[in-house]
């Protein structure tokens, strides 16, 4: 049986998601993050990286979401149904760019917002002011311009498409999922402004697999 080692609120809930569409029987192990807001030294014993997900595969440890994503249609979506055939040239381009986008592209800055975000929380109170500056002159300079950038692009495609891949849902959307959620935490994204992301994470986010997945894994919360 396959077994999935899940952090909260990471990267691994697209692979419960995903197998909740699937449909595949598998074994759920979570763990909560520290103080530090990072994975629990627990996760090392599992694979030397210590990262989330971690999927246990006939004595092997799979790790990073992409390829676990990929593993996993390869060998279990028998009926082609997260990922558009090889003869649909416009809808397979479109699939594994945005399957490749969300952690090329999007991620990048968004970690990066979280890191300072953390950095001014914990720092001691006398020097809080000071990573505040800091954090925000980041923030002005670099990651809202490159956010808006990405967001902009992701609206204009959402616009002509229902989902990231052309007209069906497919993985592309899991792994764009938890980049979508991170770019809204916080403010929320401008629903004047990004009426066609709002709406496919609405979309995502009413699927039965998705609802499963949720109710296994804790709602992601940035």
């Amino acid at each position: 049986m396959l077994h999935l080692h899940h952090l909260a609120n990471s990267r691994s809930f697209r692979i419960i998601w995903l197998l909740e569409e699937l449909k595949v029987d598998y074994k759920l192990t979570c763990y909560a993050r520290n103080k530090a807001y990072r994975a629990p030294d627990s996760l090392k014993q599992i694979h030397p990286l210590g990262h989330a997900p971690m999927l246990e595969v006939n004595e092997r440890v799979l790790i990073e979401s992409g390829f676990i994503i990929e593993y996993l249609l390869k060998h279990y979506d028998s009926e082609k149904q997260f990922k558009p055939a090889d003869d649909n040239e416009a809808a397979w381009e479109a699939y594994t760019f945005w399957l490749h986008f969300a952690e090329a592209s999007v991620m990048p800055p968004l970690v990066m917002r979280l890191v300072f975000t953390k950095v001014v929380e914990q720092s001691p109170m006398l020097i809080k002011p000071v990573s505040k500056s800091i954090r925000n002159q980041v923030e002005k300079s670099m990651i809202s311009k490159s956010l808006d950038t990405i967001l902009t692009m992701m609206e204009q495609h959402l616009q002509d498409n229902h989902w990231f891949a052309g007209s069906e849902f497919s993985a592309a959307d899991i792994q764009m999922h938890l980049a979508v959620v991170g770019a809204n935490a916080g403010g929320g994204l401008d629903s004047s402004k990004y009426a066609n992301i709002l709406n496919w994470l609405k979309r995502c986010e009413e699927r039965d697999a998705f609802k499963r997945a949720e109710e296994k894994g804790g709602r992601l919360q940035f």
